[in-house]
């Protein structure tokens, strides 16, 4: 849809709160998304010039738009989330999470039995989780069997059955495991006791359960039934074992939910604890994928409200590491400075961060250590699957990034037999492009690193890896072609989020098996150059080489900036504000100065 073309809807868009839904000539559906006036955001994807080639693909591929307007922003939030679950579009945050939980089912029958399953169905069962893990559903399920007598046998045990004598005790009732509901030697009424203290370790509250054990312990030594008492005795201090390994925080904090969150690229990875009476009864790592220019906030906020649905959580705060708008009802959102909460926090942020090494150990290739030979084969094996004229020998990869939206710089890594050769790195500071233009940016960098090189009469390498997809492989091409290096080398993009594999007038992607050499090498090399990237912005940055954007602005000064960008995170994000949302922060007049100053730059 152009711009023109949603001028003449824009009017008919409402103002209130509510969904809005974008579909493809196809009527496939590629976005939703809320918003507390519909015409403001939706006018925002119209009214801007977008540097972010994503956000510009779906603006481009919009062919109509539909919107629910709703009630309040709670409403457009819960309506926002459910949407994402069941659709999936391709341009909202992509949750990679397609795993199956376990749960444990009190199965709706007399005297119900408890276990393990991973189909919920409506039955009238009683479901209790989902649980994060496998193993821990066993070890809850052979806690209870030690602790709680229950029958585990698949009889019909109605009272007609029973009355009529059609059952006899089995060995789990001669053992201890079960009172013999089948010959009506256990009432309802008692069997219906154990699944309460059942459901009450499942929540990680044992402290009712030790405690009616030991009321029983007391009444069964009072009648001189010492052997029974001594079976009591061993199941409290079995409780007592069990409790003392689980992570018990503080037993006043009651139930909370806590999230943390770190960022890699495209990629972000969010951690879950679940706590319950002050015990962790679940923790858990997922991963995210960005789609289009989402903050830490944005991305978290999805999370939260995905992984609560999920686990069917029922906290009413939320601890978290940055401020976020969940306007569910009766839901505190916390972040804390201090104390259990803080501790909680930080042992969130440890988990996740463990989960992000360790999947970046699973992804790379180690080559330290490997002889000569056996570097060679691997490169040898990359020039197998890419189908290369040469084997690699000489790898360079090349990457783009920006501060706030704005300071783009090049950074380039070179390998040699598989190895970094780091007195080989180089950094480029943008010189011919305004603004952020990745394409140019990239073709730059690539030029620059190939004239240098031709003139020195050094040797080019012999796969050139672009980090990013068909727009980033056509800008280094023109750079090659202008050289007059055609053919002189190979050059491939690496899509970021797929890690798909392009060459220049391929229809068809190369995607390398997940664990193969070739792509853990391509992976190491990729992720080496995101490094250096970034290592190069934040020593800019620390020594004071990049002014902000905003400070450049006549009539805002740093005090100004740095209020904005505390609030809104990036000058990408400021750009897309109307001079109302301006003003709320920064009053009329910088608001008014902001808005010539970004309308001047869009028009130029």
């Amino acid at each position: 849809m152009t711009q023109e073309a949603f001028q003449q809807i824009a009017h008919t868009i409402p103002v209130e709160p509510g969904i809005y839904k974008y579909f493809n000539a196809g009527n496939e559906l590629l976005y939703v998304g809320k918003a507390k006036s519909l015409r403001k955001r939706v006018s925002s994807y119209f009214n801007k010039t977008f540097t972010n080639y994503k956000t510009h693909e779906l603006v481009q591929r919009i062919h109509h738009i539909e919107f629910t307007i709703v009630n309040s922003e709670q409403d457009a939030f819960l309506l926002e989330n459910n949407l994402i679950k069941q659709f999936q579009p391709r341009f909202n945050i992509n949750l990679k999470d397609d795993k199956s939980y376990p749960y444990i089912v009190i199965k709706k029958e007399p005297f119900p039995r408890i276990f393990l399953t991973r189909r919920k169905i409506e039955d009238g069962s009683e479901y209790l989780g989902p649980f994060t893990s496998v193993g821990k559903v066993r070890e809850l399920i052979d806690f209870i069997k030690q602790n709680i007598p229950l029958r585990t046998c698949k009889l019909n045990l109605s009272k007609q059955n029973i009355e009529k004598g059609k059952f006899k005790v089995c060995l789990e009732y001669h053992l201890g495991n079960c009172k013999g509901p089948c010959e009506g030697l256990q009432s309802e009424e008692d069997y219906g006791e154990g699944l309460k203290q059942i459901r009450n370790i499942l929540k990680g509250n044992l402290a009712p359960v030790i405690s009616v054990f030991k009321d029983d312990m007391k009444k069964l030594a009072e009648a001189m039934e010492f052997e029974k008492a001594e079976i009591l005795k061993k199941k409290i201090e079995h409780l007592q074992q069990y409790q003392a390994k689980s992570t018990i925080v503080n037993n006043k904090l009651g139930n909370l939910d806590v999230f943390s969150i770190i960022q890699e690229g495209d990629t972000a990875y969010v951690n879950y604890l679940m706590v319950q009476n002050g015990t962790i009864v679940q923790t858990h790592t997922l991963t995210l994928e960005k789609k289009l220019e989402e903050t830490a906030e944005d991305i978290l906020e999805f999370a939260v409200a995905q992984i609560r649905d999920t686990f069917n959580s029922l906290a009413n705060e939320i601890i978290v590491p940055l401020p976020i708008d969940f306007p569910q009802e009766g839901i505190t959102v916390t972040i804390p400075k201090s104390g259990d909460k803080k501790k909680l926090l930080e042992l969130s942020e440890r988990n996740v961060n463990y989960f992000q090494e360790e999947l970046r150990k699973k992804k790379m290739l180690r080559l330290e250590g490997k002889t000569d030979e056996e570097k060679l084969g691997i490169l040898q094996q990359l020039q197998e699957d890419l189908s290369l004229p040469q084997t690699p020998l000489h790898i360079e990869c090349f990457d783009n990034s920006n501060f706030q939206g704005s300071f783009p710089v090049s950074a380039m890594v070179c390998f040699k037999m598989g190895m970094p050769s780091k007195s080989d790195y180089r950094h480029f500071n943008v010189k011919t492009v305004e603004g952020i233009n990745d394409f140019a940016t990239m073709k730059e960098a690539v030029f620059r690193r190939y004239k240098r090189l031709s003139a020195e009469e050094k040797p080019l390498p012999q796969l050139v890896v672009i980090d990013g997809g068909k727009g980033q492989l056509g800008a280094a091409l023109q750079a090659i072609h202008e050289l007059n290096l055609d053919g002189k080398m190979t050059l491939v993009g690496l899509a970021k989020n797929e890690e798909e594999i392009f060459f220049n007038g391929d229809q068809q992607s190369i995607k390398l098996p997940w664990d193969s050499s070739s792509l853990k090498l391509l992976r190491q090399i990729r992720d080496e150059v995101h490094r250096f990237g970034i290592t190069f912005h934040r020593q800019k940055r620390s020594k004071g080489t990049f002014k902000n954007e905003l400070e450049t602005i006549q009539g805002i000064g740093r005090a100004t900036a740095e209020m904005l960008l505390k609030k809104y995170k990036s000058v990408k994000r400021i750009k897309t504000l109307t001079q109302e949302d301006l003003a709320d922060v920064v009053g009329n007049a910088k608001a008014a100065l902001l808005q010539t100053y970004f309308n001047g730059k869009s028009q130029s």
